[in-house]
């Protein structure tokens, strides 16, 4: 059953440009008195992370659920909470040999000497979350650039407000505002969010909004990551098997109405197999969403606005030709914000649902018969932030691999790539830039530090001026 409003608490005002900027101060004067937080703080601050996911896990739930007016609680607990708690384990685990100065070669011509790269915390990180996963895509950042030993603003969004009230109160009772501060507010507060100097910036939502975040950083030469979207594209192999790939792409479409950034966007399948597809997608659909009217399985779409956007690339598809079909297996009469799986044939590049992220439960299906075709079409769009390839025969799969560029991949299964916590997670081209999770999560929050180090006997004298006839014998050996 979902959440009323009314039974959690409700956003806080917006945070203006003076308070922001305090905010920052604060913080960066706290990063100068510790510029480098030892193992022992960094494992407290995501103990305490910890400690307040578990104890403010009920309160969470309940946001999300009346944010989205029913939201599957299995998915928020996994997704949202689970994964975040296993992650900082993760981190626990490796920070030790993360922190630890890494010895590079010398090279005998600048010996004896030694070579090392310090990571030192960049200071003060600015992370803006999305409304779709909104714990998940706040608290795992959060968590890496704590373990990085940084301290944190964090911009939550305004299309989850009982969400972000809930996060902020649990992170205002772990954190002090001086560690990890919380802003909340709309566009305006956004704006004036990513246009502070922070040490570096990290975006997670749409391809357009984070090209004018990109500007606004530029202007204080902050370094960015971009964790943004772009349309996954599917492929099902001449080899692949058919039920194991409708019942993946069927959850991985389907998770949270498909209002994920990972959503498998469009499929290409054998067009001798599409008849065969859609009837293995009706079956597991109709197995895992028996109904949906009330069904706590199943995920709303987040607002009116974004429905209204869905029907609409629906409609258009419909008046250019497109076939649709509506995977409702009770016939059910839907007038609130759940929307069926819905499968759209017979699509081209005309039509609005080729041309922008769909992120909702519509899935086009676009028969091929030449596997380079779909390789080569692929390649003429923007680079998506993930591929999913399905099928049995290992050099199709090499071949697709190799010959398309994604920011991920899965191969026979589709978005659970995000949860491997030792591979980096990001996009490439439209679909964003840099990475973290995994070591790289660390990397991206932390300062590489070249160190060289001279013992007494130095070698180098021998080309300090003036010039000696034995510096033009090396000279003379070396560059040949």
């Amino acid at each position: 059953m979902s959440v009323r409003p009314s039974e959690v608490t409700t956003a806080h005002p917006e945070t203006d440009r003076g308070d922001l900027q305090g905010l920052l101060d604060a913080q960066r004067r706290a990063f100068r008195r510790q510029p480098m937080p030892s193992r022992k703080d960094r494992i407290d601050r995501l103990d305490r992370l910890h400690r307040a996911l578990v104890a403010h896990k009920e309160k969470l739930i309940k946001a999300i659920d009346a944010d989205f007016g029913g939201r599957s609680r299995l998915e928020t607990e996994f997704a949202e909470i689970l994964m975040p708690i296993q992650n900082i384990r993760y981190l626990k685990r490796h920070l030790r040999r993360w922190m630890k100065p890494e010895r590079r070669h010398v090279g005998w011509l600048m010996a004896p000497a030694s070579a090392r790269i310090y990571y030192n915390p960049l200071g003060v990180v600015g992370i803006v979350s999305p409304w779709n996963v909104p714990l998940f895509l706040a608290v795992q950042p959060l968590s890496y650039a704590l373990a990085a030993g940084n301290r944190v603003l964090l911009k939550l969004s305004e299309i989850t407000p009982h969400a972000s009230a809930a996060i902020r109160l649990m992170l205002e009772e772990a954190f002090a505002a001086d560690e990890v501060a919380v802003v909340t507010g709309g566009v305006e507060t956004a704006r004036q969010f990513v246009s502070l100097p922070f040490d570096h910036l990290l975006f997670t939502g749409s391809t357009d909004v984070g090209r004018e975040v990109m500007r606004a950083a530029a202007e204080n030469l902050t370094p960015v990551t971009l964790e943004l979207g772009g349309k996954s594209p599917t492929i099902i192999g001449p080899d692949a098997d058919l039920e194991l790939a409708a019942e993946r792409i069927c959850f991985g479409k389907s998770m949270n109405a498909g209002q994920l950034c990972l959503a498998p966007d469009y499929v290409y399948c054998p067009k001798n197999q599409v008849d065969r597809f859609a009837a293995a997608l009706r079956r597991h659909c109709a197995r895992m969403y028996p109904y949906l009217d009330g069904n706590p399985d199943h995920t709303c779409i987040i607002n009116d606005r974004h429905k209204i956007r869905l029907d609409a690339l629906l409609s258009d598809a419909m008046s250019k030709g497109a076939r649709v079909e509506v995977i409702n297996p009770g016939n059910e009469l839907l007038d609130d914000r759940r929307m069926p799986l819905t499968l759209v044939f017979e699509v081209n590049d005309e039509m609005e649902i080729m041309r922008q992220e769909i992120f909702g439960p519509l899935l086009p299906v676009l028969a091929y018969e030449d596997l380079e075709r779909v390789i080569s079409d692929i390649n003429r769009r923007p680079r998506p932030l993930a591929l999913y390839i399905f099928d049995r025969d290992r050099k199709t799969v090499k071949r697709v691999l190799e010959q398309t560029q994604s920011g991920g991949a899965c191969v026979n299964d589709t978005i659970f790539h995000i949860g491997i916590h030792d591979m980096p997670f990001g996009g490439i081209g439209n679909s964003g830039m840099g990475a973290y999770h995994g070591r790289e999560g660390f990397l991206t929050f932390s300062h590489a530090k070249s160190v060289f180090s001279r013992p007494w006997l130095n070698s180098a004298r021998l080309v300090y001026p003036p010039r000696r006839r034995i510096v033009d014998w090396l000279l003379k050996l070396l560059l040949r």
